[in-house]
């Protein structure tokens, strides 16, 4: 029993540290590419949490395949402590509920959590909205993600797995194996498939996105980038000509005259122009900062050595 202690003991402890390594690098890793401007404390705490709990999962396959592999000698047979059944089976369960556990908060972020905290703040963005407006607004969202999440849970617990054993069964007969299936699975079938339908998601968006990375990345080095101090000027006119048209559309209500819905409809797109070009001359002022820029600046005289490099 001793043995066995020492052994789970250990088998944790190095999954405890590397739980304690992805919880710095997500909050690094959230805190180095946010907004400082625009960031929320909730958004932070949700993405560096939700980016968290996807690497513990993955973690945790390497802790299954270690206890299971440090059960087994050289030899092949299983060590004293690992000989039982039972304690082999304990440390199996421990293992599986920790992948229930771990997938079932994952459900919970993409179908609830995530979607409620993006639409309460992008209900915020609007002017003067109070607090019931954009919890209920949210809410309203989020209700559709539920709903698709249960859509997968409904679908992936009365999908048949097996056949029944008698061919000729009633329809009855055959809703009653479904039902005596869903209870001896304890909802892993609707669980497991709810996951691997993320998975297979994810799976096509990596794919996509990885494609178009590969074939633009050559492009890009050819074609090169513009120098980020003429973007940033070019951004800055950019920015004091839609103030201007923002101004002019807002002069025509001086009197007290309500705007057309001409207006307020251009009014409202030069606003959303507005914030992006704000956004935009806040990224081009961090990057115009970084080291990389002054580094390029330092081997601009080395830039006949390489003529299609953009610097």
């Amino acid at each position: 029993m001793g043995s066995l202690l020492t052994e789970s003991v250990w088998g944790w402890s190095v999954f405890a540290l590397v739980f304690l390594a992805i919880l710095v690098f997500c909050w690094t890793y959230i805190r180095r590419y946010q907004s400082q401007q625009e960031s929320e404390v909730v958004s932070t705490i949700t993405a560096i949490c939700a980016l968290a709990v996807a690497l513990i999962t993955s973690s945790l396959l390497p802790v299954d395949i270690f206890l299971v592999s440090y059960m087994k000698d050289p030899r092949g047979s299983y060590k004293e402590w690992a000989a039982d059944n039972i304690t082999r089976q304990n440390i199996e369960d421990t293992v599986l509920y920790g992948y229930y556990t771990l997938y079932s908060i994952i459900l919970f972020c993409v179908f609830l959590w995530i979607p409620f905290v993006y639409f309460y703040y992008e209900e915020k963005e609007d002017e003067d909205p109070s607090k019931c407006s954009q919890v209920k607004n949210a809410l309203k969202y989020t209700l559709g993600f539920v709903f698709i999440c249960s859509i997968l849970l409904l679908i992936g617990a009365f999908v048949p797995l097996k056949v029944p054993a008698n061919q000729n069964s009633t329809e009855w007969e055959k809703v009653k194996f479904l039902f005596e299936e869903l209870g001896s699975s304890h909802g892993l079938a609707a669980l497991s498939f709810s996951i691997s339908t993320l998975t297979l998601i994810g799976m096509l968006a990596v794919i996509t996105y990885t494609a178009y990375g590969m074939s633009a990345l050559p492009v890009n080095l050819i074609r090169g980038t513009r120098n980020v101090v003429y973007e940033r000027l070019q951004n800055t006119e950019d920015l004091e000509e839609v103030e201007q048209q923002v101004e002019t559309i807002k002069s025509k209500c001086m009197d007290g005259r309500p705007l057309s819905m001409e207006d307020r409809k251009a009014l409202q797109k030069l606003q959303e122009k507005l914030r992006t070009l704000r956004r935009r001359d806040r990224h081009l002022e961090t990057a115009e900062r970084s080291c990389w820029l002054k580094f390029c600046c330092a081997v601009r005289p080395f830039k006949v050595a390489a003529p299609g490099q953009s610097w």
